[in-house]
């Protein structure tokens, strides 16, 4: 498949679970519509939690839970490859979790998982700090899927610091970033970061963010975007809950990389 339609959805999701599954059902059935044959939806999407501790006493064991179960159905009833965020699995400790994210493919079968490896412990305003390392249990797998779609590979958030993530990210066409970048860090950095990430790699980037106030108190830059490999911004969303669409092109990728061989002069390899 070398043209085809993806979707990012942004949501500004809250702390009921059940409300927050129907929103993004909602959001689903209209990237479906719009005829989006890959959708990815935002980190966090099914619990903006109220307290860190929440979210462990909803976490879920491996290929068993309500949230699983809910990504699982609407791949198949769609026929869409689903990047399910990120949602609370088990960690090896009863008081963290995994912040996992999830690949389905357009049968509703769990294809990928990988589990965000960077945590975000930082002060980024000085009366707004975050500790995930307090609830949350780091991953250490890059995740790369083939997809009828292209190779993926799998970032989550804080992760888009680290280009050397990347960089190990072995033959991918693709990214898929779910995040909930906080307003304060995002108005600096989100857009160049991504921007980036898709220049360097030259790679489509699909960023679905959080866009928006949550009922916690927290505030996310929203802007979600998906950007070409050339670092062009294809199409974007400012706030809210929407989707944003845009075609992708295997084949003008690999054009570009054959014209621009930028990753065949690394002298550095990982």
């Amino acid at each position: 498949m070398s043209t085809y339609r993806v979707a990012a959805i942004q949501m500004a999701s809250g702390s009921q679970v059940t409300a927050n599954l129907q929103i993004a059902a909602k959001l689903i059935k209209e990237a479906a519509s719009m005829g989006a044959k890959l959708v990815i939806l935002p980190e966090n999407f099914a619990l903006m939690a109220m307290h860190p501790i929440d979210n462990v006493q909803i976490r879920e064991k491996q290929g068993s839970g309500p949230i699983q179960d809910f990504l699982s159905q609407q791949a198949a009833h769609y026929g869409i490859g689903l990047v399910g965020g990120t949602l609370p699995m088990v960690a090896t400790s009863q008081h963290k979790i995994r912040a996992a994210c999830l690949v389905f493919d357009n049968t509703g079968q769990q294809i990928s998982r990988y589990d965000k490896i960077h945590l975000f412990d930082v002060t980024a305003a000085p009366d707004e700090h975050y500790c995930e390392s307090e609830t949350i249990e780091a991953g250490d797998q890059v995740i790369v899927v083939d997809t009828p779609y292209g190779r993926l590979g799998i970032a989550v958030c804080y992760d888009l610091r680290f280009p050397e993530l990347f960089r190990c990210m072995q033959g991918i066409e693709l990214i898929a970033l779910p995040s909930a970048f906080t307003a304060v860090t995002g108005k600096m950095h989100w857009e160049v970061l991504i921007r980036a990430r898709a220049v360097e790699n030259l790679c489509y980037v699909f960023a679905a963010n959080q866009g928006g106030y949550h009922v916690n108190g927290r505030e996310t830059y929203g802007n979600s975007m998906i950007v070409d490999p050339w670092g062009v911004v294809l199409t974007r969303l400012n706030r809210g809950a929407s989707v944003i669409c845009a075609d992708v092109d295997l084949e003008k990728q690999a054009d570009l990389r054959c014209h621009f061989p930028a990753l065949e002069h690394r002298k550095i390899q990982c």
